[in-house]
């Protein structure tokens, strides 16, 4: 199965099965579980932290981050495309009762701080009060520039804000700049990274920021239903996923680049190749092509994709530049 749907789709090695076979666990709830606490000491320390939490997914790692950060009736400001804000269902503020306040992204996916800097609340009864700027690298496949997260630190700080990163695809963003994880870690008081993206784990997401940030995490991880177990068997994978699979990211956006270019060879495809930075392709189709039989015909050959305009395509360890060249050609015959 070739299944460009996303990076989640991605199944754990026979390394990571074989670790969560032979992981030693205990009860996490308690603080029992090696495996994790492991986990959380290691990450903690490569990302510059005092302190992670390991949880379920990044949907939950971000409202959990939002829900430490702000109390009920504040808000925090993020980009209209934020993950945590059109595709988390609106957990901030249906759980938290934390107010949103979206502004347009660029089309680099920087937001103006000239804009956030209006949107912030004045200090008066008739307003939330803005306490977080969240940002999100990469955000749709496009990776936020060094010196923008630098800004972004100045802006918090004149403001008096938290600085929180949706760090779902952080990882891609590291590869693709060609820095270390802490290059970009530097910049905010909270993180989440998402480990079963790109880096192959099958379950989890790291929360990380200081012990006091993380206790609150914790708790709410806890109100939120959020505790798991014997969760070393998942954590065992999870640090794999950090350990090993962080390098072969750059085979993702290479493949990606390889996807966009072999596209716009396809009649009634375009995709704009230079704004493919890392493992996500966005590709406009003609209207003339039925998309949901084109995905109907390539399901046949076992290849999956997502109607849309623009359809997204997604790279990642279950991909090789083999399957590239299959799909392509499969995309072919069936729009023949």
């Amino acid at each position: 199965m070739i299944d460009f749907r996303s990076d989640t789709v991605t199944r754990p090695t026979q390394a990571m099965r074989d670790a969560m076979a032979n992981a030693l666990v205990g009860d996490d709830v308690y603080g029992d579980d090696p495996t994790v606490n492991d986990l959380e000491q290691w990450a903690a320390e490569r990302h510059g932290f005092e302190s992670a939490l390991f949880c379920s997914s990044g949907t939950q790692a971000n409202l959990l981050s939002l829900m430490a950060h702000c109390e009920r009736g504040d808000e925090y400001l993020c980009g209209q495309q934020a993950h945590n804000y059109m595709f988390e269902g609106g957990g901030a503020a249906v759980l938290g009762s934390i107010q949103p306040q979206p502004i347009e992204n660029e089309k680099d996916g920087t937001i103006p701080f000239t804009k956030l800097a209006a949107a912030i609340k004045p200090d008066d009864a008739h307003f939330a009060r803005t306490r977080l700027l969240s940002l999100e690298n990469t955000i749709n496949g496009k990776v936020l520039p060094l010196s923008y997260m630098a800004q972004a630190r100045e802006f918090v700080n004149q403001h008096n804000l938290k600085l929180h990163l949706d760090g779902a695809r952080v990882y891609n963003a590291a590869v693709a700049l060609g820095v270390d994880i802490k290059e970009i870690s530097q910049y905010f008081d909270s993180m989440t990274v998402c480990l079963s993206k790109g880096l192959g784990a099958p379950i989890g997401s790291l929360v990380l920021g200081d012990k006091a940030f993380i206790s609150r995490v914790r708790r709410w991880r806890k109100v939120l239903g959020g505790g798991m177990r014997q969760a070393g068997i998942l954590a065992a994978a999870a640090k794999i996923a950090l350990t090993e699979h962080v390098d072969r990211l750059a085979d993702d956006h290479t493949n990606a680049k390889t996807l966009a270019e072999g596209l716009n060879r396809v009649p009634g495809f375009k995709v704009n190749t230079d704004v493919v930075q890392t493992n996500i392709v966005f590709a406009k189709v003609d209207p003339t092509i039925d998309q949901p039989a084109l995905a109907a015909k390539l399901k046949e050959k076992d290849i999956i994709i997502t109607p849309g305009n623009p359809m997204r395509l997604v790279t990642h360890i279950d991909i090789s530049g083999d399957d590239i060249d299959t799909f392509l050609k499969e995309l072919d015959i069936a729009l023949a």
